[in-house]
């Protein structure tokens, strides 16, 4: 409500240098905080910018990479340039390539591997790449996820960000769920390997105590980003500007108008402090761990993968003669769920199963709160066992 009153636009530092400076200063606290690489800092090549979104940072970083390649290899190269991903990488990812004009079959979709929780395997990444250079493609551009939508799989950092540098490719990696458990030392290893990106991104607005809209992206040269996204029409030419003495994030976003989003940003961090910030990301991790142990203490149930963070997976077991794998009678268990306005859970396929998933993350949910979503599932699967499915 404050940076709302304030109803500042600051695209630019002359428009606003109190916004300006505060994102610059509360991204790099936010970088230590995460132990980020000191190339992703304000005083080094690179730095951080809050988007909206992580689709929009994705986006950006996407464009930046593009222009790279093309300047390079000639603007005429565009319908040669390759992405890489996996199944399980989320959907923006895929936006972004039609905005940036990748043709819709450069879009390598690499299937992740089940055995490691839904990650993907660099071999099989390597081996997309050999096949495109080999028809002359130029593969440019891989994103890894800490996190995914689906499982919470973490992708193997190291190994991509070595098969990124060694055909020079931009290396992108999406924490948009996961990135704020890495502030604990703990889960911080899930993060080995940043030092090999080019982008990384997180949400604040998902697990952070901050509202939405707040992703926040840090670059490793913050020239290609500019690059790609500066323009600079006689209205908004200023002496600081021109003088490259300030930072002007309109240059590294896709909107001109922005708001005054790192307000919120500080206002949690000088609430809570750090250890307040790890303790709260603690309780939700328990509290998921919690709802595993329950659910692996009724046979009817399974847990579908390893649990990572504060989502679990899992399902209810369909018995031997339902044709569908468990898929209608899982979605009748979450629709009952949903239904009762009690609590509010989602779903995905992993390997041809319909899954439930129970992600824990608001800011006042305790252990009676999972022990009675718990409850209302196992009660509702006891209605269905009379039903034609049992």
């Amino acid at each position: 409500m404050l940076s709302a009153a304030f109803n500042i636009v600051g695209f630019s530092w002359i428009t606003s240098p109190a916004a300006t400076e505060l994102e610059v200063i509360v991204l790099d606290w936010f970088a230590k905080m995460l132990k980020l690489p000191s190339q992703f800092l304000s005083d080094a090549p690179g730095g951080g910018v809050i988007q909206g979104t992580a689709s929009e940072a994705v986006l950006v970083v996407l464009l930046a990479a593009r222009d790279r390649t093309l300047k390079k290899h000639g603007k005429k190269s565009l319908e040669k340039l390759v992405v890489y991903a996996s199944d399980q990488t989320h959907s923006a990812l895929q936006k972004a390539c039609q905005v940036a004009g990748i043709f819709p079959e450069n879009f390598r979709v690499v299937k992740a591997d089940c055995s490691k929780n839904y990650a993907v395997a660099p071999e099989a990444v390597s081996e997309a790449i050999s096949v495109d250079l080999s028809s002359g493609l130029i593969p440019f551009f891989i994103c890894a996820t800490v996190g995914t939508t689906s499982s919470s799989a973490v992708d193997p950092l190291p190994e991509l960000g070595n098969i990124a540098q060694g055909h020079d490719m931009w290396f992108h990696i999406d924490a948009a769920y996961a990135g704020s458990a890495c502030m604990c030392p703990e889960y911080r290893h899930h993060l080995d390997g940043v030092e090999k990106a080019d982008s990384f991104n997180m949400n604040a607005h998902k697990w952070f105590l901050t509202n939405f809209d707040c992703s926040l992206l840090w670059v490793k040269d913050r020239s290609y980003l500019v690059e790609a996204l500066s323009t600079n029409p006689e209205f908004l030419k200023n002496k600081a500007s021109q003088a490259n003495s300030v930072v002007d994030f309109k240059d590294w976003q896709i909107p001109l108008g922005r708001r005054f989003r790192s307000l919120k940003l500080w206002m949690v961090l000088r609430l809570y402090g750090v250890e307040n910030l790890q303790s709260y990301i603690r309780k939700h991790i328990q509290l998921a761990e919690h709802f595993e142990q329950l659910v692996l203490s009724d046979s009817r149930f399974e847990v579908v993968t390893p649990r990572l963070f504060s989502l679990v997976c899992f399902r209810l077991l369909p018995p031997t003669s339902e044709y569908e794998g468990g898929r209608q009678l899982n979605y009748d268990l979450m629709d009952a769920a949903n239904s009762s306005g009690k609590i509010f859970i989602s779903h995905t396929v992993l390997a041809g199963k319909f899954v439930l998933r129970f992600a824990v993350g608001a800011p006042l949910t305790e252990e009676q709160h999972v022990d009675a979503a718990w409850k209302l599932l196992q009660d509702e699967a006891t209605k269905l066992s009379g039903s034609v499915y049992l």
